[in-house]
């Protein structure tokens, strides 16, 4: 009997043994620094795309491959404004600016009015 116990405890503290070995992995996450330059961008568009408190004009609606075509052209011809496409079933808006107060809107409005006759100041909501 008492060959048994000692048998017993002799396999117990083997398993013993190796499960405490097998707990000191140590593992490092190796990550892309692209992620966070990624991350950052998205939180930035996400910051300004829809507020409460900005102004933005519309310069079109329709299907997504028109939609990406104007936005294209306006970004050549207004460098200094951001744009984004904005998804409303069943159609695809064009907005572009970030104004903050009313006659900022409007001071920009009558350049792109030029350019998009059928251009609206919109005031999104959440």
């Amino acid at each position: 009997m008492q060959k048994h116990n000692l048998l017993f405890f002799f396999i117990l503290s083997l398993f013993l043994g190796q499960k405490m070995i097998g707990q000191e992995l140590k593992s490092n996450l190796i990550q892309d620094p692209k992620i966070d330059q990624l991350l950052k961008e998205k939180r930035k568009i996400n910051a300004g795309l829809v507020s409460n408190e900005t102004y933005k004009i519309q310069i079109f609606y329709g299907n997504s491959d028109e939609s990406k075509k104007r936005l294209q052209e306006f970004k050549k011809e207004f460098k200094d404004l951001d744009g984004t496409i904005v998804y409303t079933n069943p159609n695809y808006k064009v907005w572009v600016g970030n104004f903050e107060t009313r006659i900022e809107v409007e001071k920009a409005m009558v350049e792109i009015k030029k350019k998009y006759p059928t251009a609206l100041i919109i005031k999104p909501t959440k």
